[in-house]
């Protein structure tokens, strides 16, 4: 069964540490590991395939525990635990032991961290990180050292495409996977002149891009791109100069406490009622309570919605409010995949479930996940839905699938050459 390893860098005092434990088990007594030593040494060779089911599998988290990502790292972990303790806390009749580390959200820790992880605990596989900085520093270690590693969140492109490598998955998105399918929707809802509006920096220039290729590509004008400092959350002198434009409509990419601040701003402005308002879902993804009415209207794209109408979402929805009292996210369905990911590569394997072994078996895996159908391209991306949805009284209303079974642009992928 599932053990739970704290790393010395985790806050072992806050909530994400109570309820983990309380979702784990315990290592094996000193008699029962004393009995299970005697009964492997009689039995000898013939007991192989139960010394191999006894061999735990070291699952290294790299996760931001601390700082402004800490409920991101949190949903993400709840969402892997859970999904193994379906399982019966084991993967492929392995034990499960965790070994977690407070990832900061900082990329210049982030190959020190991968290292530790991988040369020092020695675990079999690492599930992380949320922040793309972070994901660069990560996937140099994943190269040199070979670890298999699954990237629960992190939407940069390049970790599916230029630096893709046959032992990284990705359970998440890519911020152009989102974004793409806004573009037509925004056309063909009759606007033809559009602001886009993010953060001055790599994740929202990627997202913006993807919109922007759409929409152009259906004839649409984008009359101004303004990029905001990051990580400014002063949007008045921007939001003077798009009522001064006058678009048709405005799409953006902010998140987090940014998204809270752009949303509110806007509707305060009176905008919303005269330039309808686009974004990404990590627009309201999270904030909705923090919102309230000023996010009525808003149309986000989205691999997931919490309120998907169908019984795998039901289910989740259900076991995840029964286990954490509260709401999954995106955050935790993307922590949860990783888990499901895991649990049906190691049942498929025959034997030892060797590095070469799981990687083909990951590969092979097709999700029938709370978020849609999921499969993963020659990249090692998830070809998923993106939802188009809209914010009614302070929910996520699925109003159609934009683009369905998705695969992002990845021909500059190494594997595919």
């Amino acid at each position: 069964m599932a053990k739970l390893t704290i790393d010395k860098n985790l806050n072992t005092d806050n909530t994400y540490s109570r309820r983990q434990a309380s979702l784990s088990s315990r290592r094996p007594g000193p008699l029962a590991r004393s009995l299970q030593a005697a009964t492997l040494a009689l039995a000898g060779a013939a007991l192989s395939t139960q010394a191999l089911a006894e061999h735990d599998v070291k699952l290294g988290l790299m996760l931001p525990y601390s700082g402004t990502y800490a409920a991101l790292g949190e949903s993400i972990t709840n969402g892997l635990k859970l999904a193994i303790e379906q399982e019966g806390g084991s993967l492929g009749g392995h034990g499960v032991e965790y070994v977690t580390l407070d990832s900061e959200a900082n990329p210049s820790k982030a190959p020190q961290n991968m290292s530790r992880l991988v040369k020092g605990d020695g675990v079999d596989v690492v599930i992380g990180p949320v922040h793309s900085g972070v994901a660069m520093g990560m996937l140099r270690v994943a190269k040199q050292t070979g670890a298999i590693t699954i990237i629960p969140n992190a939407g940069l492109e390049a970790a599916t495409n230029q630096l893709c490598m046959p032992n990284v998955f990705r359970t998440s998105f890519s911020m152009w996977q989102n974004s793409y399918p806004m573009g037509q929707v925004a056309y063909d809802q009759g606007h033809r002149k559009i602001v886009t509006i993010t953060w001055d920096y790599a994740g929202g220039k990627e997202d913006l891009a993807g919109f922007e290729q759409a929409f152009t590509d259906a004839g649409g004008e984008i009359v101004e791109q303004i990029l905001v400092p990051f990580p400014s959350t002063e949007f008045q002198t921007y939001l003077a100069q798009i009522a001064s434009i006058a678009p048709d409509a405005v799409y953006t990419f902010f998140a987090g406490g940014g998204g809270v601040g752009f949303v509110r701003d806007y509707a305060a402005a009176g905008l919303n009622d005269s330039i309808p308002l686009y974004g990404s879902g990590f627009l309201t993804d999270g904030n909705l309570g923090a919102l309230g009415e000023a996010a009525n209207g808003v149309q986000t794209t989205m691999h997931y919605a919490e309120t998907l109408d169908t019984p795998q979402n039901q289910a989740f929805v259900s076991a995840y409010q029964e286990a954490y009292g509260e709401a999954p996210d995106t955050y935790a369905v993307q922590g949860y995949d990783a888990g499901k990911l895991l649990a049906q590569a190691y049942a498929s394997i025959d034997g030892e479930p060797d590095r070469e072994a799981l990687i083909a078996a990951l590969e092979a895996v097709e999700l029938d996940s709370p978020r849609g159908p999921v499969s993963f391209s020659a990249s090692h991306h998830p070809i998923q839905n993106v939802y188009l949805r809209e914010v009614r009284d302070g929910e996520h209303h699925v109003t159609s699938i934009a683009s369905e079974q998705l695969e992002v642009p990845d021909s500059a992928c190494p594997m595919k050459s």
